[in-house]
């Protein structure tokens, strides 16, 4: 370990550079989304999370009222009316709301959406500036935002219709919405994230590409929050004070909620036996992931798995 000094920090100045209240949940996407979702800001207001990379989803949305901070990799963006942010999948983000009003849409769009007769929106999307984590937020007009808030709308309605062609028609204002946001193209300045965020933001990025199970055969190799304070050249009590703090979890509870979560994915998203789970998870045999799954679960991988199937067809 390079570094095993707790590095120490005025109480103004970590309050100035900290979160604070409330504290910001790790949430991950359900293993079961759909691949296109639509809400409106009012009756699904957005809560304060840290949301870690391989979420598969790209997310856009768009402020009609109300404030926040949105950090998107190691930059910070002060929000507010009229302006619209992009965020690709691959990036950690959090948000904090910092106002009691909230107004506007997001939508979350899985590439699996747009499928074969529309690579090419998803070719657009791959390709737009606005997913970069420098150039994130864009600042609207008034007149520009309005039009934006019209396409959300559309999709909105489109969404929960029964029309044959309502993909379509999300397809269309979704590229309308790509457009007028160019059009646009004044981004949002941005400023750093504060330290401490930055090194829960290095503990989510090394905890999520620990979780590379992508065959059978492949073992995830579980760190433990020493190991991990060690690659980021920080002391162990320290990393687990930050993260604690902004998160309510320890380190150690954090990896066994990401282990959970990568587990209840596999058996959803996969049909590998459960034993080939166990191994690929990293445990000693099927009887000790059994008992793990369902000390956090309170079911067995079976059973969930069985449930999960079931609510697929209804």
């Amino acid at each position: 370990m390079e570094n095993l000094t707790i590095p120490r920090v005025e109480m103004e100045t970590f309050a100035a550079d900290s979160y604070k209240e409330p504290l910001l949940n790790v949430e991950h996407f359900p293993i079961d989304s759909k691949y296109f979702i639509i809400e409106n800001r009012y009756n699904y207001p957005v809560k304060d999370y840290i949301s870690p990379h391989r979420r598969k989803f790209y997310k856009i949305f768009h402020m009609t009222s109300g404030t926040g901070i949105l950090t998107i990799g190691l930059h910070k963006y002060d929000m507010g009316p009229n302006e619209i942010a992009f965020l690709h999948p691959d990036e950690i983000m959090s948000w904090q709301t910092t106002s009691e009003e909230t107004g506007g849409h997001f939508c979350l769009i899985h590439p699996h959406y747009f499928g074969m007769e529309a690579d090419h929106v998803l070719h657009l999307f791959r390709q737009y500036p606005g997913f970069e984590t420098d150039k994130a937020v864009i600042q609207l007009t008034e007149e520009q935002s309005a039009k934006i808030n019209g396409y959300f709308e559309i999709m909105y309605q489109e969404d929960r219709s029964e029309g044959n062609d309502k993909k379509q028609a999300i397809l269309l204002q979704l590229q309308m919405l790509l457009l007028e946001s160019q059009r646009a193209g004044k981004a949002r300045v941005r400023t750093p994230a504060p330290e401490g965020y930055g090194h829960i933001y290095r503990f989510l990025s090394l905890l999520e590409s620990a979780f590379q199970v992508q065959e059978p055969d492949s073992t995830v190799r579980l760190k433990t929050a020493a190991e991990f304070a060690d690659e980021l050249h920080i002391h162990p009590n320290y990393l687990n004070s930050l993260v604690r703090n902004q998160t309510g979890k320890t380190l150690r509870q954090h990896i066994q909620d990401r282990l959970l979560h990568e587990a209840k994915s596999l058996l959803v998203q996969t049909d590998w036996e459960i034993n080939k789970i166990s191994f690929g998870l990293g445990f000693s045999g099927q009887a000790a992931f059994t008992s793990f799954f369902r000390k956090k679960a309170n079911i067995s991988p079976s059973a969930f798995r069985k449930r999960a199937l079931m609510h697929a067809h209804v």
